[in-house]
């Protein structure tokens, strides 16, 4: 019985090590929790000092309010900080939010004309008239117009495999750096928790600037 219960023992430790090696497998590409797992690339939508040490990155979803309400402080820290650091934006449509993703269709396709972020000034500005909208297409193409895009190719751009890949792009970049709720900012590759305020976020973008080589 003695011999049993040593074998039963081992086989048990076997069984366990065997699974441990299977999760590490699975595991083996994730990122360590609050780190950024896609580096920035000329695919990024940025504005700033592109050659700058210091980048902040915003994963966002267009229909979210939370997203809305830091919008205003990112444009006050990019006029402030503009020459001194870098800004990516990367889509995170949350499954919750039908027409995040047809926003970010919107904003790729404007930027396929140059109007990136012309168009996402539109999107926010605006949320409250196209968040509840069955279909908010044709609210979008007069946010083209407004902004004077070729609404033909905006169009031809919006629904196109292209658009829709880099949305997609962003959005497995995003679950691959472990992000769970919209707005999350990484700076210089990390997470940090959400400021409460413009002169927090100063203090953490002046914290950067101070440490980057």
């Amino acid at each position: 019985m003695k011999r049993i219960a040593i074998w039963a023992g081992t086989i048990v430790i076997l069984l366990l090590a065997v699974a441990g090696m299977i999760w590490a497998v699975k595991n083996s590409n994730n990122t360590e929790s609050g780190d950024l797992a896609v580096p920035v690339s000329a695919s990024d939508q940025m504005k700033g000092n592109p050659e700058s040490r210091v980048t902040l990155v915003e994963y966002s979803d267009f229909q979210c309010p939370a997203c809305k309400s830091y919008y205003p402080i990112v444009e006050k820290l990019m006029d402030e900080y503009g020459s001194k650091i870098r800004f990516v934006y990367r889509h995170f449509p949350l499954p919750q939010h039908k027409n995040a993703r047809p926003t970010a269709f919107a904003a790729e396709a404007a930027g396929r004309q140059g109007k990136f972020w012309e168009m996402v000034n539109e999107i926010f500005n605006h949320q409250d008239e196209w968040a509840l909208l069955a279909d908010p297409k044709d609210t979008l193409l007069s946010y083209a117009d407004e902004i004077g895009l070729d609404k033909e190719k905006f169009l031809q751009d919006f629904d196109s495999n292209d658009v829709r890949e880099k949305v997609e792009d962003d959005l497995q970049g995003g679950v691959r750096s472990r992000v769970r709720a919209t707005p999350t900012f990484f700076l210089n590759g990390a997470a940090i928790s959400n400021p409460r305020s413009y002169d927090e976020f100063k203090r953490a973008i002046d914290a950067a600037i101070t440490q980057a080589p």
